[in-house]
């Protein structure tokens, strides 16, 4: 390079070093966050928005690792989108199914453009600019189509990437690692051996047979759009187990783990040897919290599900190559609009209806009065001569007439007041979100505050008068909650039906 282009270069590349803090970043330090740590939510959640990093933050205000300057680690993939990917998932789901788990399982179908490698905090927005950069520079020379060709052997199967598309991709992935190396001062090493999408990896022998029939169900020739997608993860936890929380666990002592249901968490094989049986020791994805969880609360994930997408750049093809389908919508490729025809609302409409199954709404309660009163709320509101009485506006306005007497409310309280308007306004946002009109029955446990609930849900549906409550006595979950060894006295159906409940007396 000639002395004048290296000093031109040079200077620009000085200029975008030392341009102004990113608008994220700025976001995050006007909230008194500290710029260290901000950087590192910004890049543990693929600077996306300033409410993403501000949540991860406040998930991991106990996280005893927040200020350690430890980066993350990158790598770039060229990964299959559209009906090929719907193929590929369909063969993860099927290979799993017929012949258990194998290491490709831990990763989305994907071809290895540049191994993992670390990046400061602070500069992982120069990887996105690198992206775009070589993006831009090769999408008139990337091919359309890439040729696969299967391969199979004891313990791997998979598509070979056709030498003369290869060479092209690799290209590509030198550019970047250069681009990256420049920009972002980072190591990265691109991918040299040959390129691949492996399909199944350290299997059972006797597998083999099965894994390359399905296999074979692939069509490497169906249409595709390649995405060079740049993902991040916790260094830390490399070669770590992920488990997935199935149910919330709130701890009993000091060392043990909170659980909320999908919670990703990390775990060392390595480290369990002392821990009491059906207990392991692990780290919550989610807050950066350590501490001793009941494993059978979970099930196996996958390797990469804890990791984060950064950003993607779409290899599209020239307008005369793309597939031509009416239904295909509207889609933001790299910051362009590519527009294949776009539907119209009758055609979304009617597909929205086509689409349409029978489902399940399933929901609990509203705010009940003895979780905000206590156990002795209705000695709270009674008179002198045992009459109900409205001791605090959070208390129903009145209840309903019950022949076994008021007493019998201590064990099947109703709604308070609060609890009225939850119900209301639930039934009002189901309005937005699942349409009045198709809801066809509902069904509801014999406790007081379960009926209210579901009136008052049809009442925000204004669909009171039109369907009737069937009180279903097997949806009430006393052997779980109550903490009576009886079952409650409920109301008659002829007392709700008196206390104007919409009740359908003809169910069984």
């Amino acid at each position: 390079m000639a002395v004048a282009e290296t000093q031109l270069y040079s200077k620009i590349l000085n200029k975008v070093k030392n341009r102004s803090t990113c608008a994220l970043l700025e976001s995050l330090l006007s909230m008194g966050f500290p710029a260290h740590t901000a950087q590192k939510a910004l890049a543990a959640t693929g600077h996306k928005t300033a409410e993403e990093a501000s949540k991860w933050l406040h998930s991991h205000c106990n996280d005893p690792s927040l200020d350690d300057p430890i980066p993350q680690e990158y790598a770039l993939y060229l990964c299959p989108t559209g009906p090929l990917h719907d193929k590929l998932q369909e063969f993860w789901k099927e290979s799993k199914n017929q012949c258990a788990r194998n290491k490709a399982h831990e990763i989305f179908p994907h071809i290895t453009l540049c191994d993992f490698f670390t990046c400061e905090d602070r500069k992982v927005e120069f990887l996105h600019e690198a992206l775009k950069k070589v993006g831009d520079r090769f999408l008139n020379v990337f091919p359309p189509a890439i040729s696969l060709s299967l391969h199979s052997s004891v313990s791997y199967l998979g598509f070979f990437i056709n030498d003369a598309h290869a060479n092209v991709i690799k290209e590509f992935a030198v550019a970047f690692a250069t681009e990256a190396s420049v920009l972002a001062d980072c190591h990265v090493k691109p991918c040299t051996k040959q390129l691949h999408l492996t399909l199944a990896h350290k299997f059972y022998p006797h597998h083999q047979k099965t894994l390359e029939q399905l296999a074979k169900s692939i069509n490497p020739g169906q249409s595709c759009l390649w995405t060079a997608a740049l993902y991040s993860r916790d260094m830390r936890f490399v070669n770590y187990q992920i488990l997935q929380a199935l149910f919330q666990y709130k701890p009993q002592n000091i060392d043990e783990l909170m659980l909320n249901t999908g919670d990703l968490i990390y775990v060392d094989r390595s480290q369990q040897s002392d821990v009491s049986d059906g207990w392991v020791i692990g780290t919550s994805h989610r807050t950066g919290c350590r501490g001793f969880l009941p494993e059978n609360y979970t099930e196996k994930a996958n390797e990469s599900d804890t990791w984060v997408k950064h950003r993607e750049y779409t290899f599209t093809p020239a307008s005369g190559l793309l597939p031509k389908n009416e239904n295909e919508p509207r889609r933001k490729l790299n910051g362009e609009i590519h527009n294949p025809k776009t539907k119209s609302v009758t055609q979304t409409l009617a597909f929205q209806t086509v689409a349409l199954r029978r489902g399940l709404l399933v929901m609990r309660h509203g705010e009940r009065v003895d979780h905000v009163f206590g156990k002795s709320w209705i000695q709270q509101c009674l008179t002198a001569d045992g009459k109900y009485h409205r001791a605090d506006l959070n208390f129903p306005a009145s209840l309903p007439k019950r022949r076994d007497g008021i007493k019998h409310f201590e064990y099947d309280p109703p709604l308070s007041c609060c609890g009225v308007f939850q119900s209301r306004l639930v039934g009002k946002l189901d309005i937005i979100l699942i349409g009045m009109k198709r809801i066809s029955h509902v069904y509801c446990s014999p406790a007081l505050r379960c009926i209210q609930t579901a009136q008052h849900v049809l009442e925000g549906l204004k669909l009171e008068q039109k369907i009737k409550i069937r009180v279903e006595p097997g949806l009430f979950e006393w052997t779980k909650w109550e903490a009576n060894k009886i079952i409650p006295s409920f109301m008659a159906l002829t007392e709700l039906t008196e206390a104007t409940y919409n009740i359908d007396p003809s169910y069984r």
